[in-house]
C-alpha cells in the first residue's frame, strides 16, 4: 500500500485505547463486527442510517431473476480452502502487481495491496466471496482505473491513506445494505428500487456500480483531505452521493449515472 508524504515505514501512533498500533495498519473502528481490530463491515451499524418507508411494487420476471441470482452470490462466504476461490485471489494479485510474484496465499506481501493481514481471507468475514468478486471486476473492466486508485496516483494524498482492500470489503457492504439487497424476496427502500431498474437493463450494474462507488469515494477523499481515521465520513458522503444520483429522473442504465465518468478519468 503507498505511504504518504513523510510517512516512514514502522511508524507507530496509538489509537483511542492508548495501544501503540502501526500506522500502516487499518485504523481500530470501535463500531465494527468483525473483531475490535478490524475495519470490515462497521461502518454503517449505527443509527444514522437512513430509514427509508417501505415501498411495495411488482418485479418484472427478468428483474426477479437477476435480483435472484445477485442475492444468492451475497450467500457465498469465502473458503480459503476452494480453489476457485485461492484462484481468484491468485488472480487479483496478479492484476495490482503483474511483476511481483505471490510467495503464497498467505504472506505479508498482501499488506502491500491494502489487507490488514497476511492472510486475505480473514478479511472476507464482514462480506464474503462477492467482495473479492467486486474487486476483481473492476480490475478486469476497468484497469486503469483500478490501478489508479490502487497506486494514489491522483491529487494531494493524505499523510496517512485509506488500506485499499479493506476499503474495497467496506464499499461492498455499503452497497449491499444502501440497496437493501439481503432484504428479501426484494428491496423495499428507494435506492434499492431504483437500482432495480439498471439491473434490469444490465445484469452486471452493481458489479459496475461498485467500481463507480470506488472512484467516487476517492474522490469524495481527495476533496474532504481526509485522513483514514475519517474514513467513516468519507464513505457516508459517498452513500449520499449515489443515493442522489440513482434518484435522477433521467437515468435508466449504469452509464447514466453522472459519476460514470469517474471511471474514464
Amino acid at each position: 500500500m503507498k505511504r504518504g508524504k513523510g510517512e516512514k515505514k514502522g511508524t507507530k501512533s496509538r489509537d483511542g485505547s492508548g495501544q501503540v498500533v502501526p500506522l500502516t495498519e487499518p485504523v481500530v473502528i470501535a463500531t465494527a463486527m468483525v473483531g475490535t481490530k478490524s475495519w470490515i463491515g462497521g461502518l454503517f451499524t449505527r443509527s444514522n442510517r437512513r430509514q427509508d418507508k417501505s415501498i411495495d411494487y411488482t418485479l418484472s420476471p427478468l428483474q426477479e431473476e437477476r435480483l435472484q441470482r445477485l442475492q444468492d452470490r451475497l450467500l457465498v462466504p469465502f473458503d480459503e480452502t476452494s480453489p476457485e476461490h485461492q484462484e481468484s485471489l491468485k488472480a487479483l494479485w496478479n492484476a495490482a502487481f503483474p511483476n511481483v510474484s505471490l510467495t503464497g496465499l498467505v504472506t505479508e506481501q498482501w499488506k502491500e495491496m491494502g489487507w490488514q493481514g497476511p492472510n486475505p481471507s480473514t478479511d472476507f468475514r464482514g462480506c464474503g466471496f462477492i467482495a473479492l468478486e467486486n474487486l476483481l471486476f473492476s480490475a478486469r473492466n476497468y484497469p486503469v482505473c483500478f490501478r489508479r486508485l490502487l497506486l494514489k496516483q491522483r491529487g494531494d494524498r493524505a499523510k496517512w491513506e485509506y488500506p485499499f482492500a479493506v476499503a474495497g470489503i467496506n464499499i461492498s457492504f455499503m452497497l449491499i445494505q444502501m440497496l437493501d439487497l439481503q432484504n428479501t424476496p426484494k428491496p423495499k427502500c428507494l435506492p434499492g428500487i431504483n437500482f432495480l431498474k439498471l439491473l434490469e437493463e444490465d445484469e452486471k450494474a452493481f458489479d459496475v456500480l461498485y467500481c463507480i462507488a470506488f472512484a467516487m469515494m476517492d474522490a469524495q477523499w481527495l476533496a474532504m483531505h481526509a485522513s483514514y481515521m475519517e474514513f467513516n465520513e468519507v464513505l457516508q458522503a459517498t452513500r449520499n452521493q449515489l443515493e442522489r444520483e440513482l434518484s435522477l429522473e433521467d437515468i435508466h442504465r449504469i452509464q447514466d449515472l453522472p459519476a460514470y465518468n469517474l471511471l474514464f478519468q
